[in-house]
């Protein structure tokens, strides 16, 4: 049975409204949080960006869920070491709560220390590489390091939880997945694809939790519904690596004009019907995944949290 999870996007949110969701999460019966770390929204709609680790601060005092996040790219605008201390502090900060999430990023939010953005494959390389340093860091010992992308010259963590903080990989084709079964500690995707899910466990992750996420739109008038969608997340229809290489929010505005009403309506569960909402999460049950996350897009919070906590959750697996 899977765990159902409320994602934070600091992409729409500041910082106050993202500690007042999680209460609201937790109030409604959500068993988990995600969130998202951003250096730039996708469009200036979105309008927001606070600093993650802030954000994970706070919210190890403002609730009692485990949160992850979804995802980090630990690879180029922050170095592996620094991560690390980041996530050893949230966990600790957290008791324990705290996962961490990694990808291979976007031109987006790494580009803006000026280096080049590499090409998928170096990318997925640098990540290897990323998590093998963040896990020896995670043991508390000293550690240097000299690779093909990162130098660490005798790094100690001293502030570490009692158990190393677990990483997740995110991916979204073969070659990523086959990554995340090789490395990870859990598979992260926004695709219930239950094939990539098999290609996972039968890779080397076996049992080890596979989650993914959606993002809805509670409204009651759905065409209402609709236009927000259009407005703040039409990047999420963008086809092909767009999102991985496009590296402004202008970039992804001028993109999204390609984004149509209709492909909204095709492609996203906009209004108050039960049954849309119900049967968008269980997608990803019937694909075989164990924890499933859904992140409200409009403005209507609390009608949104009422709504789940009455209608939907109480329906799930």
């Amino acid at each position: 049975m899977p765990e159902y999870g409320y994602f934070l996007s600091c992409e729409q949110f500041g910082p106050a409204e993202l500690i007042e969701q999680a209460r609201m999460a937790e109030q409604a019966g959500f068993q988990a949080l995600w969130i998202s770390d951003h250096y730039h929204p996708w469009n200036d709609e979105q309008g927001q960006s606070p600093f993650v680790w802030s954000v994970i601060g706070a919210l190890s005092q403002a609730v009692s869920l485990p949160i992850e996040t979804a995802v980090t790219c630990p690879t180029v605008r922050i170095h592996p070491a620094v991560v690390a201390q980041a996530a050893a502090t949230s966990a600790v900060m957290t008791g324990g709560r705290f996962r961490l999430g990694v990808g291979s990023g976007e031109a987006l939010n790494e580009h803006v220390v000026g280096g080049a953005w590499p090409p998928a494959r170096v990318r997925l390389e640098m990540l290897e590489e990323a998590i093998e340093v963040m896990r020896r860091l995670f043991t508390g010992e000293q550690v240097t390091h000299h690779g093909t992308h990162y130098t660490v010259e005798n790094a100690r963590l001293y502030t570490v939880p009692d158990e190393p903080v677990p990483i997740d990989v995110s991916g979204f084709g073969p070659v990523a997945t086959d990554l995340a079964a090789r490395v990870g500690d859990g598979y992260i995707t926004m695709i219930p694809d239950a094939s990539m899910v098999e290609r996972y466990r039968s890779g080397g992750g076996g049992t080890k939790p596979v989650s993914g996420g959606t993002k809805v739109c509670y409204d009651t008038d759905p065409e209402a519904a609709v236009r927000t969608v259009h407005r703040l997340w039409a990047n999420e229809l963008l086809p092909g690596e767009l999102g991985q290489v496009l590296p402004s929010p202008k970039h992804f505005e001028q993109a999204q004009t390609l984004v149509t009403e209709d492909m909204v309506r095709e492609n996203r569960v906009c209004g108050d019907d039960v049954d849309a909402h119900v049967a968008e999460l269980k997608r990803f049950a019937d694909a075989g995944f164990d924890r499933v996350y859904v992140n409200q897009i409009g403005p209507d919070l609390r009608g949104f949290f009422d709504f789940y906590r009455t209608k939907v959750l109480p329906q799930l697996p």
